[in-house]
């Protein structure tokens, strides 16, 4: 009698028990002017996909002793984010699935025009600054213009210095096939752009989509280097 009262105290103090996180990842998806509906879909369709490939599946469900962390959020003008997908533990495919039905199923809502880059990073770090116990924290910032409200990217990326969050770019070029060459050289602009003044923190990179029908496979391919960059010897006890 006395071993199974001592059982059930020992379960009410120590309550559930929970994966460590070796991975908070937070994803920022552009939904600006310049994304029109067409665009818009293909952006959270391919974000959707991406998470089911088998890759990305197997690297995020590789450890059963841990678990990634993921959030969603869109952005545009400075105080317009609006979260997707609040901080999710993914820890099986029934995860996967709830977060894919999510995504497909959420609908564009009325956002103003603007492209606040640096504001979409702030409100990205603090999302991140909720999850200190992960190994490592990554925001993705998906984006198809420059910057052109707000505090200026390279300001933020300032207060972050030492911070031990990554900030990864995805830019997306223009999706007009008629524009030949040019598509190239917009997207190359871009890249450098975010090269410059986005991007942040250890083994930061970009990725690139030339437009949004390719975002899907430069989300896999974004993810895959993230989910398959941990390094175990780094991982706090």
């Amino acid at each position: 009698m006395i071993a199974r009262l001592l059982v059930v105290l020992f379960c009410l103090i120590s309550g559930p028990v929970h994966a460590q996180c070796r991975h908070a990842l937070a994803l920022g998806l552009d939904v600006s002017g310049s994304v029109d509906n067409g665009e818009y879909r293909l952006q959270l369709e391919g974000v959707a996909a991406a998470l089911q490939h088998p890759e990305v599946r197997q690297l995020m469900l590789a450890d059963d002793a841990t678990s990634i962390r993921l959030a969603v959020f869109e952005w545009n003008e400075p105080g317009h984010e609006r979260m997707l997908l609040n901080w999710t533990e993914i820890q099986t495919q029934v995860d996967l699935n709830a977060i894919n039905t999510l995504l497909i199923e959420t609908s564009r809502s009325s956002t103003p025009q603007g492209t606040a880059v640096g504001s979409a990073m702030a409100f990205g770090a603090d999302l991140l600054r909720q999850q200190n116990s992960c190994w490592r924290r990554t925001l993705d910032l998906s984006g198809d213009g420059k910057h052109n409200l707000g505090t200026h990217p390279r300001e933020v990326r300032a207060t972050l210095r030492n911070s031990g969050i990554t900030i990864n770019g995805l830019v997306i070029g223009a999706d007009d096939p008629k524009a030949g060459d040019q598509r190239f050289v917009q997207v190359g602009e871009l890249s450098a752009y975010y090269t410059a003044w986005v991007i942040s923190g250890p083994n930061a990179f970009v990725e690139v989509a030339l437009g949004f029908e390719a975002y899907e496979d430069a989300m896999i391919r974004k993810l895959i280097r993230e989910l398959d960059s941990l390094v175990l010897s780094e991982a706090r006890p």
